[in-house]
């Protein structure tokens, strides 16, 4: 089992710090390399670069919880989440389908997703 995950490109798992700007103050952010291309691919999938991808998730992030204790380890999980949402088909695997205004979840009864 282990030569699955031991065998994989030394490059991927290379962290590397990207600056970037947010609504004005640069910032830093260190991640995998693995998740620097996960974080593209979904970029371009709605036309967008990975900052102007990583600035509308820190607005969304910000607009719904209000403060944000690890920035970093959210963009892993919204890495980590993505693929496995393509994997279990419930985003289209297609990559040249737009992910924004995609809605997960089962209605209920009041009309929230679940």
């Amino acid at each position: 089992m282990c030569e699955i995950f031991v065998k994989a490109d030394p490059g991927l798992y290379e962290s590397k710090a990207r600056s970037i700007r947010l609504h004005g103050v640069v910032t830093s952010i260190r991640l995998e390399k693995i998740f620097w291309n996960v974080l593209q691919e979904i970029a371009e999938r709605d036309g967008m670069n990975t900052n102007q991808l990583i600035t509308k998730l820190y607005d969304e992030l910000m607009e719904c919880r209000g403060h944000i204790d690890n920035f970093a380890s959210f963009l892993r999980v919204c890495c980590l989440r993505y693929t496995s949402l393509m994997a279990d088909g419930e985003i289209p695997s297609d990559k040249r389908l737009p992910l924004s205004g995609l809605r997960l979840g089962k209605p209920v009864a009041n009309g929230l997703l679940i």
